[in-house]
Formats: C-alpha cells, structure tokens, sequence
C-alpha cells in the first residue's frame, strides 16, 4: 500500500525544539488526523510536508509528483476579489455555473459575487474550503478547517468534506476528536 512516511524529522526555530526525530505514516487514499496538544508541532508539520518549511533533519516520502491542496487555519483570500474569483483563483478552469452549485451546497450561493471583504467569518472559512476542495489535488491537507462555525453549518461542512474528499489523501489537524470521526478519519497522536 502506498503511503506518506515521515521519517525523523526535527524542526526548530530559533532555540526552540517544535518537532523531534519525529516519524509517522499516512496511507493514501485514506483521512489522517493529526492531533496533539497546542504547540506540538501539528501545523509546522503539514507546512513541511506542503514544501512551505524545510526540515532540519529526517526525511519524508511519498509526496513525489503529488498536487497539494490546502485550507490554512488562517483566512489566506483576497479580500477584494468576489468569493467566486477566490475559488477560481486556484482552478480557473471550472465555470462560473460549476462554482455556484458548489456555493449553493454550503449556503454560499448568493454571497458568489460579493467581494469577501463583506462577508462574515464562517462565509470566509467555507470560500477556503470549497476553493481547497475544488481545485485538482491528490493530497488535501486542512489545518484546523472547521473553526468559526455554528454547529449546523459545520455539520453540513463536514458532510460536503466527506463527500468530496472520499478516496483522497486528507491530512486533517484538529483539536475536536468528533470532527475527525464524523470524517472517519484515523486518529494519529504524537
């Protein structure tokens, strides 16, 4: 079976010690959650296995060749261009008709031509999702994907993910053990 290894890695900034000989396996084609306590190193990890931080040691495999894709647990959208531009921003060849049927599944339908500058916080995080899950990868990585959400719309949230997201490679950070198994994501701690 074909996987993600993680093999020591440590990573550090400055004095400080975020990540240490630290090894772990994510297969493919399956959601992997990565849970720790605030601090351990969880985002500094997905950021090394996106290519946006190097390690200082170790070495991981099983990402040659492969489109990543990514909802930050920060908003990282334009905040000028229309909800619908973000999403096509990262997948320009998807139609303005495909894009609007997706907004409509998570109530995002008549918000598409608004500039996110106008929109709340849970209309934010669900523009990062859509644009994360609409756009062509093989490996989805979600830090912290559902914060800022009422209970109903993370629910309908993490249906759409579910669905969208079935027999890809999702490497999932979160806090709320109940979002990784309503995903029915393996737990992996360190």
């Amino acid at each position: 079976m074909e996987k993600i290894c993680v093999e020591k890695v440590s990573k550090s900034f400055g004095s400080k010690k975020v990540l240490q000989n630290l090894s772990l396996t994510f297969e493919i084609g399956k959601i992997s959650c990565i849970m720790a306590p605030s601090g351990a190193g969880k985002t500094t990890l997905l950021r090394i296995l996106m290519g946006m931080e190097d390690t200082d040691d170790g070495w991981i495999t099983g990402l040659e060749g492969k489109r990543l894709s990514a909802v930050f647990q920060e908003e990282r959208l334009c905040e000028y261009m229309t909800a619908m531009d973000n999403i096509r921003l990262v997948s320009p060849q998807l139609d303005a008709g495909e894009v609007v049927r997706e907004m409509d599944r998570l109530g995002l339908g008549d918000c598409a031509a608004q500039p996110v500058s106008q929109l709340s916080g849970g209309m934010r995080r669900r523009v990062s999702i859509l644009r994360a899950l609409l756009a062509d990868y093989d490996i989805l990585c979600l830090d912290e994907p559902f914060k800022g959400l009422d209970d109903a719309c993370k629910k309908l949230v993490l249906a759409y993910v579910k669905q969208k997201a079935a027999g890809k490679t999702v490497l999932l950070v979160t806090h709320d053990e109940k979002e990784a198994l309503s995903l029915g994501a393996k737990l992996i701690d360190f």
